[in-house]
């Protein structure tokens, strides 16, 4: 974990005034694009995940958790579910809608997604207001899973998201 900090904490930038005037954008692309931060962060999101206990799925959250959730899936050994915003996937849905720091949106599973019963993680790149991370967790409950967990590379505690968690253990890798 020291080598992903260590890593992240150099190449993970601060874009201020995005998307909107305020906001403080966490851009997670030049830790991906980097051989040794890519392989840092694959590592230390894939350690946390197993401290969860035995997973059915990863589900990962668009947009950027799409990014890092098909590596945490493949290196345990799993399924990937994608979480979208709604009106992108193709079958009968699931769909939660929720408030961001910025905005309304929604986001949407396929209702056939998972089997009843399954154990997933959610995984997502940021917890801010924790909106998405909670209607992501309603969809699979919705479904008859159990959240196992949420998994995030980076938490902004003084938006206050986790408070919307309670019931979900949560596992942060950083905090700005």
């Amino acid at each position: 974990m020291s080598d992903f900090t260590e890593v992240a904490g150099r190449l993970i930038r601060a874009i201020e005034d995005w998307p909107e005037p305020g906001v403080t954008f966490r851009d997670i692309t030049p830790l991906l694009a980097d051989a040794e931060g890519l392989s840092a962060t694959v590592t230390a999101l894939v350690d946390a995940a197993r401290a969860f206990g035995p997973l059915d799925a990863v589900a990962g959250i668009e947009a950027r958790g799409f990014l890092l959730a098909p590596l945490v899936a493949e290196a345990l050994k799993i399924g990937l579910v994608p979480v979208r915003k709604a009106g992108k996937l193709p079958a009968a849905t699931l769909a939660e809608s929720y408030s961001l720091e910025y905005g309304e949106a929604t986001v949407e599973i396929h209702a056939d997604a998972v089997p009843a019963g399954s154990r997933v993680l959610l995984l997502d790149d940021v917890l801010a207001t924790g909106g998405t991370l909670r209607a992501s967790a309603r969809l699979f409950e919705h479904a008859g899973a159990e959240v196992a967990g949420a998994l995030v590379l980076i938490e902004l505690p003084a938006l206050g998201g986790r408070s919307l968690l309670t019931d979900v253990p949560l596992t942060a890798l950083l905090e700005y």
